[in-house]
């Protein structure tokens, strides 16, 4: 039986931080999300710790997805994950020395996989590679996945099926994830999580973001369309 893939709310917005984020957190902290999370950028590092202080206070888990592609800013986006204490770090492309960050201070890594690039990331690269990528790098250690797929400048359906079905490892679904029907070939694939930020702010779903989110996850629940 499939199970339910999670919502990570992501207090973003064009992949970075927005600069309400603790407010607009404070008026959420009662939706049925699980996990809350945002970028490493757009805040000031003692406001992130804050913040991600009071999520973990409401019994939440903590994500900081880290928009960076060099190793050098993937290890400073990790010492960031670790001075702020969060659950997951999501991004940067794979490297044994961020993987030692994370892992060192209790922090699950799920990198990129694929050619990323711009912020915004637009994703790129070849199916079939980014799967022996994922392979290889979760051999490696790496805890699960953070795939751009609707950020895909290909099949976006298509890299999302046949990833999934060829890593058996946590896969998050990150990035533009902007329409109902989205949501039906997530629920359709099921992966373990996928993150929703410009689209709670852009009202995609509806009005106010604690609506949305509530919105998301009752459809999440309801029977799959795809």
């Amino acid at each position: 039986m499939k199970h339910k893939p999670n919502l990570i709310v992501m207090l973003t917005y064009n992949d970075l931080t927005v600069h309400n984020a603790a407010e607009i957190f404070d008026m959420c902290r009662d939706s049925g999300a699980e996990y809350w999370g945002f970028k490493e950028e757009g805040l000031l590092l003692q406001d992130m710790k804050e913040l991600f202080s009071e999520i973990k206070r409401s019994g939440k888990k903590t994500v900081l997805e880290v928009v960076s592609y060099t190793e050098a800013e993937g290890i400073r986006g990790a010492e960031m994950a670790a001075e702020c204490g969060v659950d997951i770090m999501m991004g940067t492309m794979f490297s044994e020395k961020i993987k030692k960050v994370c892992h060192d201070n209790g922090i699950r890594y799920m990198p990129f996989v694929g050619d990323i690039t711009d912020r915004p990331s637009v994703l790129g690269g070849d199916t079939d590679d980014m799967i022996r990528q994922a392979n290889d790098i979760i051999s490696r250690g790496a805890d699960g996945i953070d795939l751009l797929a609707y950020r895909y400048t290909g099949d976006c359906e298509n890299l999302i099926r046949k990833f999934l079905s060829g890593v058996d490892s946590p896969v998050c679904i990150a990035g533009s994830v902007n329409t109902f029907e989205r949501l039906d070939f997530i629920k359709y694939t099921s992966p373990w999580a996928f993150t929703i930020g410009s689209a709670f702010f852009d009202h995609d779903f509806g009005d106010s973001i604690s609506f949305q989110i509530e919105t998301v996850m009752k459809y999440m629940e309801s029977s799959c369309h795809a």
